[in-house]
């Protein structure tokens, strides 16, 4: 792939079965996505579940790409992968196999039934803007015209969750 194509950030998450096994098969699977080009990958986090509480912690990270892809194929070949590696939908953050997520497409804004971009939580998640400030503090929030270290500085009593480096 040439330089062609948009900047999207893709969030990662498990807690079931080796999460840390199953974001990098997950991130394997997206370096031999056709139309995705991996540019760079955040450290892997461990981290406190946020709504269902009672549950296993999850492993979270975030991945920089370039796509040729539209922000609809790619978040269809997201859950293609996500169904291929054996997730099943469950309750809604409960606990899951492995969550594949678009953050940020360019600076795109998209509001469909299905499908919000920028990720409609990820400025309330801390274990969403830990690894995007890794990758891309100075990346510029296009709905709100912060930075992601800007909302991370910002980030009070919507996340008190811990977010705990152990693999880079």
């Amino acid at each position: 792939m040439t330089a062609a194509g948009t900047i999207a950030y893709i969030g990662l998450g498990s807690n079931l079965q080796e999460p840390l096994f199953q974001c990098r098969l997950a991130l394997e699977k997206l370096r031999g996505m056709t139309g995705v080009k991996l540019l760079r990958a955040s450290s892997f986090y461990r981290t406190e579940p946020i709504g269902v509480r009672n549950q296993d912690s999850f492993v979270n990270a975030v991945v920089e790409i370039r796509t040729i892809l539209s922000p609809r194929r790619l978040w269809e070949n997201l859950r293609a992968t996500e169904q291929v590696m054996g997730r099943r939908e469950t309750q809604r953050w409960g606990p899951r196999l492995i969550d594949l997520d678009i953050i940020f497409y360019g600076q795109e804004l998209l509001r469909e039934d299905d499908l919000v971009i920028p990720h409609p939580e990820c400025h309330r998640r801390r274990f969403v803007l830990i690894p995007l400030c890794e990758l891309a503090g100075y990346l510029v929030h296009p709905a709100f015209g912060i930075s992601v270290q800007g909302l991370l500085i910002r980030l009070n009593e919507d996340d008190r969750a811990a977010v705990e480096l152990i693999s880079q």
